[in-house]
């Protein structure tokens, strides 16, 4: 432990270069993808989300327990599978999963009519439909993205370069759930629940093309850049 030598930015910077190591980016972007699907607006604003998808107030806060229950019981699924299935195909399920959700959101987020007050108003099917929606889009980010990005980030960096290397990354996560957070009552005004959803959805289909290039498994343990 005395041979450790404290972590340097200059760590990240490959040898007599300005270039940064690829595999930071790789563990960069991970952490960005990981939030700009949306996930936390789920959870931060469950609530009046679905009140503005025309739900009562004490229908939205069950949906957001349930939604936060959940996320629990799939991350317990992707304990079980990591080491089984992989990292690699446990990512590529989720992005699928999550485009396949979010595009169905703001599909029956965008269709919908409007009450009396200019609210959302989903018809039964419509409602019931959402629901079972948002609920997967739940489970494949539970089973996937959310438990899945940590543990690479604890692997996928050498020892010379993680502790610099994971400060970032998950500096670069912090940075962008902030943004998601932040921006999520701007989108609501302006281009409202179906735009929303569907810059989440599109955040998802791009993160399908970054695990087929970026993302290589080795013996179903290792992920490193290509």
């Amino acid at each position: 432990m005395h041979s450790d030598t404290k972590p340097s930015i200059r760590d990240l910077f490959i040898d007599n270069s300005k270039k940064v190591h690829p595999i930071v980016w790789v563990g960069v972007a991970l952490s960005v993808f990981q939030q700009f699907v949306g996930i936390n607006v789920v959870f931060y604003y469950g609530s009046e989300l679905w009140q503005a998808a025309g739900f009562d107030e004490s229908q939205s806060l069950f949906i957001n327990v349930l939604a936060g229950t959940t996320n629990i019981v799939s991350t317990f699924i992707a304990i079980a599978l990591v080491d089984k299935i992989g990292r690699k195909p446990l990512l590529l399920v989720g992005s699928i999963g999550m485009f396949i959700s979010l595009s169905a959101l703001t599909y029956i987020f965008g269709s919908a009519g409007l009450d009396e007050a200019g609210k959302l108003a989903l018809s039964d099917n419509m409602g019931t439909f959402a629901l079972i929606m948002a609920n997967l889009f739940v489970v494949f980010f539970g089973l996937s993205w959310g438990p899945i990005v940590w543990v690479l980030l604890g692997e996928m960096f050498n020892n010379r370069i993680r502790g610099a290397a994971l400060a970032v990354a998950a500096s670069a996560q912090w940075i962008a759930n902030f943004a998601i957070t932040m921006t999520f009552p701007i989108m609501l005004a302006n281009i409202g629940l179906a735009g929303a959803y569907g810059f989440y959805a599109l955040s998802a289909l791009i993160s399908i093309f970054f695990v087929v290039k970026y993302i290589k498994e080795t013996r179903g343990k290792t992920l490193e850049s290509m």
